[in-house]
């Protein structure tokens, strides 16, 4: 299973390898790092221009190959990924950043995987019955619906919560309350009260997605002759379904669940400007605006690395779930 889960593991940091250089490739061949100097007045000397963009190695006079392979030597040599426009290490931005991100991330996707599961395995086990249709309708509305809109609905039910009681009770503008002080207690309450609303909108978009996978494959389980076998050997139903079918189930949520967590990743971007997080989604749509290189290829890298652990705990799940893998 070690040597599994080994390979498996370089095959996906290859991949996320390629998935960067192809970044900074497209990057470099879409973005034009030198438009900000031109909108200025009066604009800088064209020597001036040339030695920012050499410092930050994106001078598009240099070939795109020799300024990806001068960046990665950087990466591997100096654990460095560059500057941004404005002067800051690019690395330190996204170590700054990553926090607020993965709390969302790793809560939602959490949260989301969790509860999609028991909705697929209760909507099957509970075939067209009133439950399963509320649960397959309301996982096509949140399907049809944005990101951004769960968030805007989230907010405006808040806001018309809040007004309900007379108190601010739910605050969701920014990771924490500006200027707030007082004990821990104090603190980690007020970021917990900022992280609800967020941390439901990417809780129910992975719950709507995971439960109508969860669904299909528990209705194959229930069909199976070792769920019959079992039956007929005296165990109770439920018992039969969680000993033997939900374990069976669960096996290709596992590859699913790594798949998704890019569209976790994207949707909780969205959420980052729609609920003002300055976290890694905002710092990658700045770059694009700002067009800004080595954020892009930086960003990249943050997101290939998250799907590499992502998949490489699918892995060790699958093969904790299906014998045959450890062999």
């Amino acid at each position: 299973m070690t040597l599994y889960i080994i390979r498996r593991f370089i095959n996906y940091a290859i991949l996320s390898l390629v998935a960067t250089c192809m970044a900074y490739i497209l990057a470099s061949v879409i973005l034009d790092p030198a438009e900000r100097f031109y909108g200025k007045n009066p604009r800088p000397p064209q020597s001036s221009i040339d030695a920012s963009l050499n410092a930050m190695g994106v001078n598009p006079d240099v070939p795109v190959l020799v300024r990806l392979w001068n960046w990665l030597v950087n990466l591997f040599t100096h654990f460095s990924l560059g500057t941004t426009v404005g002067g800051q290490q690019v690395t330190a931005e996204i170590i700054a950043r990553s926090g607020a991100s993965l709390r969302l991330l790793l809560i939602g996707s959490i949260i989301g995987a969790i509860l999609g599961v028991i909705l697929g395995v209760w909507g099957a086990v509970r075939q067209y019955r009133l439950s399963d249709q509320v649960v397959t309708y309301s996982s096509f509305l949140i399907f049809a619906m944005p990101t951004f809109v769960i968030g805007v609905l989230l907010m405006i039910g808040a806001t018309a919560f809040n007004n309900a009681v007379g108190s601010q009770v739910i605050r969701f503008t920014g990771e924490y309350t500006a200027g707030i002080s007082g004990s821990w207690w104090d603190l980690a309450l007020d970021r917990a009260i900022h992280l609800l609303l967020p941390t439901i909108a990417l809780a129910l978009m992975g719950a709507a997605s995971y439960s109508r996978y969860q669904r299909s494959v528990m209705l194959d389980v229930l069909g199976a002759d070792y769920i019959r076998t079992a039956r007929s050997k005296g165990l109770q139903r439920g018992t039969a379904l969680v000993r033997h079918g939900v374990r069976i189930a669960l096996i290709p949520m596992t590859t699913f669940f790594a798949y998704s967590f890019g569209t976790l990743i994207a949707g909780s971007a969205m959420l980052e400007i729609v609920f003002s997080w300055r976290g890694m989604g905002q710092f990658t749509l700045e770059a694009v605006t700002k067009n800004d290189i080595n954020v892009m290829a930086g960003s990249t890298l943050y997101i290939a690395v998250l799907v590499l652990l992502s998949s490489t705990l699918s892995e060790i799940l699958y093969a904790a779930l299906d014998p045959r893998v450890r062999s």
